[in-house]
């Protein structure tokens, strides 16, 4: 599992952030930023934060 961001879609709510800090963070340019490796077990919390995040910014591959 992958996790990729669109940044010109990403605002910065930080929703993804709240939902899996391990993964996603939102750095100084006001972007989230994900974690090149996915930790085991977490495929469910950041499944559940590409779901949430209000700008569909956020995209799981394989």
């Amino acid at each position: 599992m992958k996790v990729t961001v669109n940044p010109d879609r990403c605002v910065g709510h930080g929703i993804c952030e709240s939902l899996a800090p391990d993964v996603f963070a939102v750095g100084d340019d006001g972007l989230a930023h994900a974690a090149d490796d996915i930790p085991p077990g977490r495929h469910g919390a950041v499944a559940e934060a590409v779901a949430a995040c209000p700008s569909q910014a956020l995209n799981i591959s394989e």
